[in-house]
C-alpha cells in the first residue's frame, strides 16, 4: 500500500519538475540542441535526487511495517505460551516479550528518523506526512496493547524484569512523538484561527475619532485603536446587530457579499453571505452608526 502510493507520488513530482523547467526555460523563447540537452541533464539530476530523497523515506517505511509484522507475529506466540506451563512457558514469554519490546524501540526510533527526513527534504507532501502521522498513531495503539499484555502477564504471575528499563526508554520515546504530533495540531489550529479571524467595530463618528479609526476623513490610517474592536471567527459569525437606525459601512468590502437589512426594530442587521469575498479585501469592518 505504501509502495503504490510512493509511486504514484514520484510520478507527480517528476511531472512538476518537468513542467517547471519547460516553464522557465518557454519564458526565454527557443532553445538550441545544447540547451536543450543542458535542460534535460538539470532535470535527470533533480529528479535522480528526489528519487533518491523518496527511495530512502520509503526503505525507513517499510522497515517500520516490517517491524510491526514481526511484533503482531511475536504477540501471537506470547498469547499461545500463556495458556501453556512449566518453565519452557516462561521462558518462551521473555523470549518474545523482549523481542517484542526492542522492535517497539527500533520503530519509535525510525518513525521519530522518518519525520526528521520528511522535515528536511525538499519534498513537501501531504501524503507523505499523512503516512508518518498514521505510523506514529499505530506505534501509540500497539504499546498500549503490549501494556495490557504485561497487565495479564502480571495477573498470571509472569514478570519479566529486563522489561522495565526498556518500557520506560519506549514510553518516553512514544510520548516524545505524542508531544510533537500535537504542538504540530495545535500549531495547525493556530494558523487556522488566524486564518479565519477578522475584527468589527460600529460607532458613532464621534466615537470613531476618538479612537483614532475615523481621522481626516479616513479610516484605519494608523494608530487607530484595536482594543475597541470586537474579534470574531468569520466562519461562525456572519450577522452582526447594529443597533441603529442609521448604518454606514466605511471599508470596502465586496458587494454582493454582505445584505444591510432593517430587522422589526428598524434597526440596521448586517448579513454576510459570503464570508471569503467579503473579508478578502480587509479584515477590519468599521460602520458608522448614529
Amino acid at each position: 500500500m505504501i509502495n503504490e502510493k510512493i509511486n504514484r507520488m514520484k510520478k507527480l513530482v517528476f511531472m512538476a519538475v518537468i513542467a517547471l523547467m519547460l516553464g522557465a526555460c518557454g519564458d526565454k523563447g527557443s532553445m538550441s540542441s545544447s540547451e536543450m540537452a543542458q535542460v534535460i541533464d538539470s532535470l535527470q539530476q533533480l529528479n535522480n535526487q528526489k528519487d533518491q530523497e523518496i527511495n530512502d523515506m520509503l526503505s525507513t517505511m517499510n522497515d517500520i511495517e516490517e517491524g510491526f509484522r514481526q511484533i503482531n507475529e511475536a504477540q501471537g506466540r506470547v498469547t499461545v505460551a500463556r495458556e501453556g506451563e512449566g518453565a519452557s512457558r516462561q521462558a518462551r514469554i521473555r523470549e518474545n516479550m523482549l523481542f517484542i519490546q526492542q522492535t517497539m524501540q527500533q520503530n519509535a526510533e525510525l518513525i521519530a528518523k522518518l519525520k526528521e527526513r520528511l522535515k528536511a527534504s525538499s519534498i513537501k507532501s501531504e501524503q507523505l506526512a499523512k503516512i508518518v502521522e498514521n505510523l506514529t498513531a499505530q506505534l501509540e495503539e500497539k504499546n498500549d496493547e503490549l501494556a495490557k499484555l504485561r497487565e495479564d502477564l502480571a495477573a498470571k504471575d509472569v514478570h519479566i524484569a529486563e522489561l522495565d528499563e526498556q518500557v520506560a526508554v519506549l514510553s518516553e520515546g512514544i510520548s516524545s512523538l505524542k508531544d510533537e504530533n500535537r504542538q504540530k495540531e495545535e500549531t495547525i489550529n493556530q494558523q487556522d484561527q488566524q486564518l479565519n479571524t477578522a475584527w468589527y467595530v460600529f460607532g458613532t463618528k464621534k466615537e470613531l475619532k476618538q479612537n483614532n479609526i475615523l481621522k481626516n476623513g479616513e479610516v484605519l490610517q494608523e494608530d487607530f485603536n484595536k482594543d475597541y474592536f470586537t474579534e470574531i471567527d468569520i466562519r461562525n459569525d456572519k450577522e452582526i446587530q447594529l443597533k441603529s437606525r442609521d448604518a454606514k459601512i466605511l471599508t470596502t468590502h465586496p458587494k454582493g457579499s454582505y445584505t444591510l437589512e432593517r430587522d422589526e426594530n428598524k434597526q440596521y442587521v448586517l448579513r454576510i453571505t459570503n464570508p471569503t469575498q467579503f473579508w478578502s479585501t480587509s479584515r477590519y469592518l468599521v460602520v458608522q452608526v448614529k
